[in-house]
């Protein structure tokens, strides 16, 4: 309780990237939490010397100088920030780094990048942990000052002589500005003041309970009350107007000091002139103290006290002996049980194992025997293990966890382990441990597997596309979306399969899957298919296809396909270079043909022109004859030139003829045209 000014709790944000400091803002608030938050080594130093403790502190180490060791050494130096949790935000891996972090009193450490849900579990963890040993210190204090109190109360001749005493511990211990004693008078109108804090020489004042409705109100109903704001109680207004200016006080608490059988003997009275909260630890102090001040104001009370507390710890021994013989009791099934059983306390100190137990951990019975948790693991997993044992405190029992244990004979046991609370009223801690090592070992085997068939289908040149039996695309390699022209994250759990074939194709190759006849069912090999692409444009490919079958039936399929289109390209270049080929080697032969015949024709062309020119002179006088021999001369030099032209072809020309037939063109195969053209 704190009747001065009141602050909210906060958790103090230390960070020089702007990034991390707007996210662990923003993580803060929305968990809730209050958040200051400082940029500089320097700036988190000045926050703590001059502003009140945090709950806790988010810390990176590498900063500018004052870097974040110096911040933490600083925290750990300060007694008021003693008990202040730091948790320490670092990119730095090595494990020399994060003993060294350890070593100067870090709590925690978190690795960049953090995961915020990481983060803000582990800083609930320590906040919970903070709360529950600042409640256990408090707890002490508390039972301290009422051993005190009471102890003074009973060993006094003089009860008189030591209320004062009593009243300044409470208005010290709760903060408050003034704490009194008042007594009830017969009459109930009237009350008697035993003892004021703030005044030693303070005895029997005599006060008018008509101008104190509220100790008049804890008289009637015998019943704690609590009035946190004075301005605004309504149960004050009657008097407002007479107190506040005299008094001043902000806010007040009463606790009724009640006698055996309930009725309110008086009220112990606290006030305070700031806003106060009186929270329900410090509002049970202060009832626990009335009640002590109640049976020091009637002595008959202790001696029934003591006698209750005596039956209530002869009960409490009686239930702690029948859980024990029930614990013994279940010992054969706890020896008996599959999975490991290890019984520890908090501190970590093993009390049993199972003889399961000691086979995974492969140790003895006496070799566990006041074996500590921790030593059970392996040298790597002693920060987790401290993590458990402070969670334990602060009622966290995890479940289903990976444990490395300790070396033993070579080899290491990967343990997966669950807590229970079950023991917790005997101070204790269970937990069941199962040999994982296996099942981790072919975990990996299974991940490594999965990784490199990823590897292997990312990495095929063919297109690689499954579908479930509803048609929604689940696999599409990078060869796939080359080929179709889609991108992987617009087809995987969004396109049906048949949209990647023209309409009806896909059911027909489904069908062609099935089919017994084709390749056997379920499969598909080689088949000739046109698909669709992203554009609209034809695919063609080379697709085989198989079922995908699990325990016995059909759950998907499978195509592989291969890209046809640069195949055929090149196919048909073949093709026209072959057809081209074949043309030029018929023009050649052709070429050969009419050289050859040109040559043979050319001899007796010779001699027929010759002789027709020989009778064309002899024939002069007979003018019939002679026009017959000039005709034959005519003749046989046409056909001289037409043999002149076949020698000199040198392509494949043709030109129409009768019908549909064609015919060599001699002008255009010889060149004789385009020379006539160029004399022209």
């Amino acid at each position: 309780m704190n009747a001065t000014v009141s602050t909210d709790p906060h958790v103090l944000v230390v960070d020089d990237d702007g990034v991390s400091r707007h996210l662990l803002g923003q993580m803060l608030a929305g968990a809730d939490l209050h958040a200051v938050v400082v940029a500089s080594g320097a700036e988190a130093l000045a926050h703590l010397r001059t502003q009140p403790a945090p709950s806790a502190v988010l810390l990176d180490l590498v900063m500018p100088e004052p870097d974040g060791y110096a911040v933490l050494r600083f925290v750990r130096t300060r007694p008021e920030l003693a008990e202040v949790p730091v948790i320490v935000l670092t990119a730095l891996d090595a494990d020399a780094e994060i003993e060294r972090a350890f070593s100067h009193g870090a709590d925690d450490y978190v690795r960049k990048p953090f995961r915020p849900g990481e983060l803000l579990a582990r800083l609930r963890v320590h906040l919970r942990v903070r709360e529950y040993l600042e409640r256990l210190a408090r707890r002490d204090r508390d039972q301290q000052t009422v051993l005190d109190l009471t102890q003074a109360l009973a060993s006094s001749l003089d009860i008189r002589d030591i209320l004062f005493t009593v009243v300044q511990r409470i208005a010290e211990v709760s903060r408050v500005d003034r704490c009194s004693i008042v007594l009830f008078a017969e009459s109930g109108r009237v009350g008697y003041v035993l003892a004021s804090s703030d005044d030693d020489s303070l005895r029997d004042l005599p006060i008018d309970l008509d101008q104190y409705p509220e100790i008049r109100e804890v008289a009637s109903t015998g019943r704690s009350l609590v009035i946190r704001d004075a301005a605004e109680s309504a149960l004050l207004g009657v008097v407002r107007a007479q107190r506040e200016p005299a008094r001043g006080f902000a806010s007040l608490a009463l606790m009724p000091i009640l006698l055996e059988q309930g009725r309110p003997l008086g009220v112990l009275f606290l006030r305070s002139k700031s806003r106060a909260s009186f929270g329900n630890a410090e509002l049970s102090l202060v009832s626990t103290l009335a009640n002590a001040t109640a049976i020091a104001l009637r002595n008959a009370r202790i001696l029934q006290s003591l006698k209750d507390q005596t039956q209530k710890s002869t009960l409490e021994k009686v239930q702690a002996e029948q859980r024990v013989q029930l614990f013994q009791r279940y010992a054969g099934f706890f020896e008996s049980a599959a999975d490991g059983m290890v019984v520890i306390d908090r501190t970590g100190r093993v009390l049993f194992a199972n003889l399961r137990a000691r086979e995974i951990i492969g140790a003895g019975e006496r070799d566990l025997d006041q074996t500590s948790f921790k030593s059970l693991l392996a040298p790597d997993q002693e920060a987790m293990a401290e993590r458990l044992i402070r969670g334990f405190e602060a009622g966290v029992y995890p479940r289903g966890i990976d444990l490395a244990l300790a070396e033993r004979q070579g080899q290491t046991t990967m343990v997966n382990v669950s807590f229970s609370s079950v023991l917790r009223e005997d101070d204790a801690i269970l937990f069941t441990i199962r040999d994982v090592t296996q099942e981790r070992r072919t975990a990996i085997e299974l991940q490594r597997t999965k990784e490199f068939l990823e590897s292997v289908i990312e990495s095929s040149i063919d297109a690689i596309v499954s579908a479930d039996l509803d048609g929604t695309v689940r696999l599409f390699n990078r060869a796939a979306a080359r080929v179709f022209g889609y991108a992987p994250s617009d087809v995987i759990g969004k396109l049906n399969v048949e949209m990647l074939y023209p309409e009806g194709v896909a059911r027909q190759i489904m069908r062609r899957i099935r089919d017994p006849n084709q390749s056997g069912f379920g499969r598909l090999k080689d088949h000739r298919v046109n698909m669709l692409g992203a554009d609209g444009t034809s695919v063609p490919v080379l697709l085989s296809a198989s079922l995908v079958v699990e325990n016995g039936r059909p759950v998907g399929s499978l195509g592989i396909f291969t890209d046809l289109r640069e195949k055929l390209r090149i196919q048909s270049e073949l093709e026209r270079a072959q057809e081209e080929l074949r043309n030029r080697e018929k023009q050649a032969l052709i070429a050969e043909l009419a050289g050859a015949a040109a040559h043979e024709l050319n001899q007796p062309l010779t001699s027929v022109i010759g002789y027709a020119e020989l009778l064309s002179r002899q024939l002069q006088r007979e003018p019939a004859m002679l026009k017959n021999a000039q005709v034959i001369v005519s003749e046989a030099q046409r056909m001289a030139e037409i043999v002149r032209k076949v020698g000199s072809i040198t392509k494949y020309e043709t030109k129409s003829y009768v019908g549909e037939a064609r015919i060599l063109d001699l002008e255009r195969a010889s060149g004789a045209q385009e020379e006539t053209e160029g004399r022209r």
